[in-house]
């Protein structure tokens, strides 16, 4: 007489599977957005560091540092992937700036919102999450 042995999982095994799958991905997305923000954050900061080379260059060659965009040579306000826009602060008679960059789409949900590079390389933000984390 032939006996048949018992083959694949039973519903308790896969229920268990399921639950170990759950467990992992409850912890693993939140830990994935905040990498896609930070990971924008680059945007950002590319560009401000961009802008600020560009008003150094432009403080050498005219002893004051430019009021816009175009004035530094940029086609626009918006970072090269469009997640900030920069806005350009001169005080001082233009011997100082302050610059900002305000996130734009996905990107505003993000703690550290409005990043600031000032002239003196002071770097700041104005969101909830602590400085240390944004730069």
């Amino acid at each position: 007489m032939y006996i048949r042995k018992k083959k694949g999982f039973t519903l308790l095994e896969l229920i268990i599977v399921v639950a170990i799958i759950a467990v992992l991905a409850a912890i693993a997305l939140p830990a994935y957005g905040r990498y896609g923000f930070r990971a924008r954050r680059a945007d950002g900061h590319e560009l401000l560091l961009r802008i600020a080379a560009a008003q150094e260059r432009f403080y050498t060659n005219r002893n004051r540092y430019g009021t816009d965009m175009a004035e530094l040579g940029f086609a626009g306000d918006a970072s090269e992937r469009g997640f900030y826009t920069v806005a350009i602060a001169t005080a001082n008679g233009d011997q100082t700036y302050t610059l900002t960059a305000t996130p734009q789409g996905v990107q505003s949900e993000d703690a550290c919102l409005d990043l600031t590079l000032t002239s003196t390389g002071l770097k700041d933000q104005s969101g909830e999450a602590t400085n240390g984390n944004c730069w």
